[in-house]
């Protein structure tokens, strides 16, 4: 079975996913935690084989990666996460830097169909999206290492069979570890979490006394959170991938169930609000088909992606933000039925449950907005900050073109002006790249000119914002920024300059 998957060409191994994806309708399948035998078709039909290398049985693409995700969302978007959680964030790091002796003893169980499930165990009671704050501990002991602590939220708290999990040491100075640890070995659920959507995913609070071998040591910097920053990456881009299957159907099916719907004398499309939201909705089609293209043709996940950071932090960000925006406007639409999970004429409130996390789960959007204007902040090199996205590649060809005016950026810059300057810059890199795939494609012209007017709007909304704080809205001085006590001024996740040597 693994030998012919893969020697089928890539439309012909993407055409048999697309066909396993339709079984799981999102209008029909059940809203529980998947079954295995489920995961099963899934694994069969290859699901995971483009994230494995080819000496262990896999495919080794990043476009299939790309492309499977996409297909599968479009029907199901949980399940669209599903797969890229175990494929993005829990083997991908195994596979780009694990010793092979490790490779050798978990890889090949994934690429033979059976249903397994891998997760990547990083959050914690008490400890969200600051990882310095983690109390999972690892010490070195005669049999390798032993890993003690507890972790939540982590998807297949109850069923995955193997773990990359992260802990600390602080015996001579602080260090991270990364380690594979199967299930069986001291891995348990002590309580299982019930999420508003995803429900297909299963969730809990997990508990953790193992000791592992050495060689199940991930090869990774320990002295900093950088391999973690890297290692979610990958699956923070594929929300690129994941927004464009599900928008897709969003808007195929918002408007013919607009179009259906009679309103007194004719349908409900030509009502010209409804219209409007319509083609809000396609405009974030468009958006998202965008940076899906950017993720599959400008990145790669079979490599270390921490150079692609500001972009991935604007893709997740301003898909995730998409994606949410489109389903409340579907959700609109419906009226009623569109608060009635099952409705048989429309499936806008299980899309509006699934979308709504994503701007929550793989950090924040507050937290990566800050994070790219402080990536950004980092090299102005003494430019005014709008100067230097004038000139910065990512974003100069949208300023340029689009004669936009980030001046507002251009002051002294408080935690809540990172956040909103971040989201700024995030929508004038989007411009960009739907500016590139419409000259690179067949996009329809007219939509990807209304995408663009929606994400100039968007920017002219953070410079509303601007003024609101500078209104004193917060009930404090908007006054200069005090520098901070630690003299660090940015996150430590936020990859710095290297200073040039002397």
């Amino acid at each position: 079975m693994t030998n012919a998957l893969q020697n089928r060409s890539t439309n012909e191994f993407i055409a048999g996913i697309e066909a396993i994806a339709r079984r799981f309708d999102t209008a029909t399948y059940p809203q529980q935690n998947l079954p295995a035998d489920d995961w099963t078709l899934l694994t069969r039909a290859g699901v995971l084989l483009p994230t494995l290398p080819k000496e262990y049985g896999g495919r080794d693409s990043h476009a299939e990666m790309c492309r499977v995700v996409e297909a599968i969302s479009e029907w199901n978007l949980p399940l669209g996460m599903y797969v890229t959680v175990i494929t993005g964030v829990a083997l991908r790091p195994i596979a780009l830097w694990a010793e092979e002796e490790a490779k050798r003893e978990v890889l090949p169980l994934y690429a033979g169909g059976d249903p397994m499930i891998a997760g990547f165990a990083s959050t914690e009671p008490g400890c969200g999206s600051g990882m310095s704050g983690m109390t999972t501990t690892f010490q070195e002991v005669e049999d390798g290492y032993r890993i003690r602590g507890r972790k939540h939220w982590q998807a297949f708290s109850s069923t995955a069979h193997w773990w990359l999990v992260s802990a600390k040491n602080d015996e001579h100075g602080r260090e991270y570890g990364y380690f594979i640890v199967k299930r069986s070995e001291g891995f348990r659920t002590l309580r299982p979490y019930e999420p508003l959507g995803l429900k297909v995913i299963d969730y809990g609070l997990n508990e953790i006394d193992v000791v592992v071998p050495r060689h199940r040591r991930i090869q990774a910097e320990g002295r900093n959170l950088r391999p973690m920053v890297e290692m979610l990456m990958a699956s923070r881009a594929m929300m690129a991938a994941m927004g464009c299957g599900f928008l897709r159907r969003i808007s195929r099916e918002a408007r013919a169930y607009a179009d259906a719907r009679r309103i007194g004398p004719g349908p409900q499309s030509e009502i010209r609000f409804v219209r409007y939201r319509l083609a809000a909705i396609d405009a974030s089609y468009t958006v998202c088909a965008a940076l899906n293209d950017y993720l599959r043709t400008r990145l790669d996940m079979k490599a270390d992606m921490i150079g692609a950071f500001p972009a991935v932090q604007a893709i997740k960000t301003v898909a995730t933000e998409r994606m949410l925006s489109a389903a409340h406007h579907y959700q609109q639409l419906a009226g009623g039925e569109g608060y009635r999970c099952g409705s048989p004429t429309n499936i806008s409130a299980q899309a509006f449950l699934d979308a709504r996390v994503y701007t929550i789960f793989d950090g924040t959007n507050d937290l990566l907005s800050q994070q790219l204007t402080e990536y950004c902040l980092a090299r102005t090199d003494g430019l005014p900050l709008s100067k230097f996205l004038a000139q910065w590649p990512l974003t100069a060809s949208a300023i340029t073109s689009q004669g936009l005016d980030l001046g507002f950026l251009d002051r002294d810059l408080r935690q809540e002006h990172l956040v909103l300057a971040g989201r700024a810059i995030a929508y004038a890199f989007t411009i960009g790249q739907v500016l590139r795939w419409v000259a690179k494609s067949s996009a329809d012209a007219g939509r990807a000119r209304a995408a663009i007017e929606f994400l100039k709007a968007d920017i002219a909304g953070v410079a509303t914002e601007f003024g609101l704080l500078s209104s004193g809205v917060l009930g404090i001085d908007d006054g200069a920024v005090v520098p901070p006590a630690s003299g660090v001024p940015f996150s430590r996740a936020v990859p710095v300059p290297v200073p040039a040597e002397a």
